[in-house]
């Protein structure tokens, strides 16, 4: 088992939902940007790691775009030294369109986490020896006008499927990395992590570093790194 086989399996399931009938919109970046993901995983993700990090699901101008949770296309580049060929979904909203590594936004919550991991790490070689970052759900779901639709939002039936399965490659992904500590990038992740993993590690959760939170616009990095003190996890600084 490696963690390209559970991205595969993963990725496989949810292509087998219906997801029409949820959202006018769904993208699956780890099928048509799977080529710069891979190279993620098999880059950084060796195990064992002392804490995973855990996700929602991908931006639209992060992880949609090359692949990688939290992905902001510069810090993805050049902290993380991960490129590569991303296609397309077969259908696209035209507000939220995949352009890969040319997309021209970028991702604030990503730019905010890989900085953080940046600035106190001082490389990456040294944030994932103890560190990894995934992702609980791997799609990108949007309404007709564009909107995100985060999966708290998406029907009862689907959010079930989507728990079993997302809860399964979970399970698995952390049964091969063994850390520690399951962190919760927010309250979301955070319960995802206690309903699959409650009793296998340590669980806690950090503040998301999303621009919608005024909290993490009054400093995220500072306050996560309290954080993390505080659950006995030891931040450089």
């Amino acid at each position: 088992m490696s963690l390209v086989t559970i991205s595969r399996k993963l990725c496989r399931q949810v292509n087998n939902l219906d997801l029409e009938s949820a959202a006018a919109f769904s993208y699956n970046p780890l099928d048509y940007a799977r080529i710069p993901h891979e190279k993620y995983l098999k880059k950084w993700g060796q195990g064992p790691k002392q804490v995973v990090l855990l996700g929602m699901n991908p931006g639209p101008f992060g992880m949609a775009q090359t692949g990688v949770p939290f992905g902001d296309i510069r810090m993805v580049r050049d902290f993380l030294g991960i490129t590569g060929r991303v296609s397309s979904p077969e259908s696209q909203h035209p507000k939220r369109l995949i352009s890969g590594f040319d997309c021209p936004r970028s991702e604030v919550s990503g730019t905010r986490l890989w900085t953080f991991a940046q600035e106190r790490f001082g490389s990456a070689d040294a944030f994932f020896t103890r560190f990894f970052v995934v992702n609980y759900c791997p799609l990108v779901f949007m309404d007709e006008g564009g909107r995100n639709l985060t999966p708290d939002k998406l029907p009862l039936e689907l959010r079930q499927q989507l728990d079993e399965i997302c809860g399964a490659a979970l399970k698995a992904i952390i049964a091969l990395l063994a850390p520690e500590w399951l962190i919760g990038i927010g309250a979301f992740a955070e319960k995802k992590a206690l309903l699959h993993l409650k009793g296998t590690c340590k669980i806690g959760s950090i503040l998301h570093p999303s621009p919608a939170s005024p909290k993490a616009n009054r400093g995220w990095s500072e306050a996560v790194s309290t954080q993390f003190n505080e659950l006995g996890i030891k931040i450089p600084t």
